[in-house]
């Protein structure tokens, strides 16, 4: 296993330079899911909840929460991303779930990976904002890196 790269030698964090490393295309692909009841995920699906188009708005705030990783996480470069897609599946016959992924994309120095993951998170914490009003019990699970692509160390595919 590698050293963690935001830590000096004297073990203080520092913000990685990445000003000698090549611009190149980075794609990175994060998912997690909300588990909930069937009644919520029946609202979601119907369209019918009272803040509006839950999965457009969640879309929206997936998207901004990307463009605004470097402001969330301390140790983030910001970034000009290129692409960020937020994609939903509804899952009512198995869970009562419903999947987000996202995918961003940018070309430069540094990879993608934590844009793609906040906007996975945000997104399905948006989900959980308007619904709460029917079920608090809803759970965000199985957040994760799926894939990467580009930068030094190369392609990553998770197993599963």
């Amino acid at each position: 296993m590698s050293s963690l790269t935001h830590f000096d030698a004297q073990g203080q964090a520092h913000m990685v330079d990445v000003g000698g490393k090549a611009a190149t295309r980075r794609v990175a692909i994060a998912s997690g899911r909300i588990v909930m009841l069937p009644a919520t995920l029946q609202i979601i699906e119907s369209g019918t909840a009272k803040k509006g188009d839950v999965l457009g708005i969640a879309r929206i705030a997936g998207i901004q929460a990307a463009k605004k990783t470097s402001d969330l996480i301390p140790l983030c470069h910001p970034l000009a991303l290129t692409r960020v897609a937020v994609e939903f599946e509804t899952d009512s016959a198995e869970s009562s779930s419903v999947t987000c992924t996202a995918t961003v994309e940018t070309v430069g120095p540094t990879g993608v990976e934590m844009e793609a993951l906040t906007a996975v998170q945000v997104a399905l914490l948006t989900i959980y904002d308007m619904c709460k009003a029917v079920d608090r019990g809803m759970t965000i699970t199985d957040v994760r890196l799926r894939e990467k692509h580009g930068g030094k160390s190369g392609d990553y595919v998770a197993a599963g």
